[in-house]
């Protein structure tokens, strides 16, 4: 369960609901509960958590990848503003996602998806986004994100939905980048892996009570390695690049578990403290020693008074303030007072030396009507790209004019702020913005997190943005940079310049492999016609360039025609033994290589290719060779541990009958039959 309380309403996350308890006549007893959101899974730490309110005066919240999808009060599926189903079927969504709503629920929006367990999000002053994810127990692969939005995160493969661990060409040799595709065109670059652990509660630390090491930062608890962390971030081309400070720490008790933090009206923090031998799965080993901690300097007085914030001045004052609820009434009292708070508003924004306080004040006088935009325009030319950043995604909130702003910063110094105007080029279908994003690809350097943006603003729109972009181009191959656009673009027309690149002097034997890896994100059947002009040519590494064409065919699409043939063989004589042989037998169904499938799953102990050769013999959708592994259980027992080890992985209904009689043949090893009834029982 999460609680945020902000007013005199209490925001509750308890999966499958999200509910709002509010308190009418200040007696701290609600009068009224009403649903917000239903359907997202069931209670467990990978479901809904919570809400937080945003500088917009917008509620941001995420769920984990149990949370599956959202309905409304009444059991109906709900779609997001972009006309969305919200749900994790890949259609278009995966995993955990993050959402932005408005009073009452409505307009809902999903900002970001695939994730594992994405616990809690955070946002900063200029409306920036911060989570942690949870990587598969025992991967070693925590990750810290900044949340761009409606960027994917690659926890499951953004087309066909397979698990992390899945072979695919181009996967990366370490489990950290392989357990997020951070090799896959279209996955947003991680800032940060921490290692194992189980994160928990985050939150932007804005006060200047902590020393400054922690200001302005991101502050995580961490129940797994018993640690309260931030994470000092500094720009890093169009993204970010971070550190880690630890801010609690306490080596001594394993069951201190932090889980949770806030920050108080004083800058103080509190923190809550599980404290539990166990941590992760839903369980518990104790029951009754919680604790919550505060965190201040050793000479500080905590204060506990409440301001008056239903006054603009006073209200003005405290937007600012480091608590969450304390800045929620002092934006609910200058929202409602329109123009009357515009002239404290002004003086914040013209005065402050305060970054923060100036672009908080900036989301409030953005919206006022008819004015508004004299303060986005003022903001778009302020020396501070984060200001800038914060005036762009002001303005797409308030229905500002997308083309003429990026228009007018289309040559700003900052990538960051190029890639802010990237982003917001997404929902713009004119020939006008295809000509600004071009404009904006031509300053891609190779910063991935400039590239991400560029994909992202182009995902609704590519066959536009690319034939633009390479008409205004000599050759999308002669530059790394111009190479990187056409790996990340999903339009048909890229194809072909993907197998001219593929056959390029230019690349590498290993930068070779991510083109074919592009090749996956095409879903036009002419790709293949493509692919097929690769087999026949004499570049000198041709046995490369041949056997990853035949791992990228689609065998459906294509003749298998006697030169195709003879290609597939000699490619499978090469690979013997490797998990691309055991991925092409199964691509193409070839039943006369189930000998080879059954000899290299005898490996199965040591080599994961021969665990998956048994998957793809034992596939009664497949092969369907159950009974050659039977004969060579019954007369070979030093090799049938191997091979049934191998069928824990096969579950349906014969791979179980077939285990049951081995378990039940007499005749066969004892050995055998207790690995049957181990591989059973798993």
């Amino acid at each position: 369960m999460f609680i945020a309380v902000l007013g005199n309403r209490v925001f509750v996350t308890r999966s499958p609901n999200l509910l709002v308890f509010t308190d009418t006549n200040g007696d701290d007893v609600p009068d009224s509960k009403d649903t917000l959101y239903t359907g997202m899974g069931n209670p467990g730490d990978h479901s809904a958590h919570a809400v937080v309110f945003g500088p917009d005066g917008r509620f941001y919240f995420n769920y984990g990848n149990a949370g599956n999808k959202i309905e409304d009060r009444d059991g109906n599926l709900l779609r997001d503003i972009h006309g969305n189903p919200v749900i994790s079927d890949g259609n278009p969504f995966h995993g955990g996602m993050v959402f932005r709503f408005e009073e009452g629920g409505k307009n809902l929006e999903v900002l970001a998806h695939n994730f594992r367990n994405n616990y809690e999000v955070a946002i900063d002053a200029f409306g920036t986004l911060w989570q942690s994810d949870n990587d598969d127990d025992g991967n070693k692969s925590v990750r810290i994100n900044y949340v761009m939005e409606y960027g994917n995160y690659g926890y499951l493969d953004e087309l066909t939905g397979a698990h992390w661990s899945q072979p695919r060409i181009g996967m990366h040799d370490t489990i950290p980048q392989r357990h997020w595709h951070q090799n896959d065109p279209g996955v947003v670059p991680n800032l940060l892996t921490t290692g194992a652990g189980s994160p928990a509660g985050i939150t932007v630390y804005e006060g200047d009570l902590l020393p400054e090491i922690f200001q302005n930062q991101v502050i995580h608890t961490d129940a797994g390695p018993n640690v309260v962390r931030a994470y000092p971030v500094e720009k890093d081309g169009a993204g970010y690049q971070a550190t880690m400070k630890n801010l609690l720490k306490n080596p001594y008790d394993q069951w201190f578990r932090p889980v949770d933090l806030d920050v108080a009206p004083d800058g103080s923090i509190f923190i809550a403290d599980w404290y539990d031998p166990i941590v992760g799965g839903g369980a518990a080993g104790d029951h009754v020693k919680g604790r919550v901690f505060r965190v201040a300097p050793p000479d500080h007085i905590y204060k506990n008074g409440v301001p008056d914030l239903s006054i603009v001045t006073t209200a003005a004052k405290y937007l600012a303030s480091p608590n969450q609820d304390i800045r929620y009434q002092a934006f609910q009292t200058l929202k409602s007072s329109g123009v009357e708070a515009q002239a404290v508003l002004e003086e914040i924004w013209t005065t402050s030396k305060n970054i923060r306080e100036r672009a908080r004040a900036l989301w409030l006088l953005a919206q006022l009507p008819e004015i508004g935009s004299e303060f986005i325009d003022q903001a778009l030319n302020d020396e501070n790209p984060d200001i800038r950043i914060t005036a762009v995604r002001a303005a797409r909130q308030v229905g500002g004019s997308i083309p003429a702003i990026i228009e007018t910063l289309i040559n700003d110094p900052s990538p960051a702020v190029r890639r802010e105007l990237a982003l917001a080029l997404r929902f713009e279908k004119d020939s006008r913005s295809s000509l600004s994003w071009s404009k904006l690809a031509a300053q891609h350097e190779g910063d991935r997190w400039y590239l991400e943006a560029l994909g992202i603003g182009a995902d609704l729109n590519w066959p536009e943005r690319f034939s633009t972009w390479r008409d205004g181009l000599a050759d999308p191959i002669s530059s790394s940079s111009a190479r990187d656009i056409v790996w990340r673009s999903r339009a048909p027309a890229a194809t072909e310049w993907l197998a001219r690149i593929i056959l390029s002097d230019q690349v590498s034997t290993e930068e070779r492999v991510r083109y074919f890896r592009a090749f996956h994100f095409h879903q036009q059947m002419e790709k293949n016609q493509d692919l097929l002009s690769l087999l026949d040519g004499n570049h000198s590494d041709q046995s490369q360039i041949r056997s990853l064409t035949l791992q990228t065919l689609d065998p459906q699409a294509i003749n298998l025609t006697p030169s195709v043939q003879n290609a597939l063989d000699q490619t499978l004589d090469e690979l013997k033994g490797t998990w691309q042989f055991v991925e092409l037998v199964k691509k193409y169904q070839l039943k006369d290589r189930a000998e080879d499938l059954l000899s290299l799953g005898q490996q199965s102990f040591s080599n994961d290719a021969g665990f998956d050769a048994i998957q793809v013999l034992a596939d009664p959708n497949g092969l369907n060779r159950l009974d050659l592994i039977h004969s060579r259980v019954e007369v070979n027992p030093e090799v049938a541990e191997a091979l049934i080890h191998a069928l824990r992985a096969s579950v349906n209904e014969k791979t179980l009958d077939f285990l049951s009689e081995i378990v039940h043949d007499t005749s066969l090893d004892l050995a055998v039959r207790k690995r049957g009834i181990e591989v059973l029982g798993s």
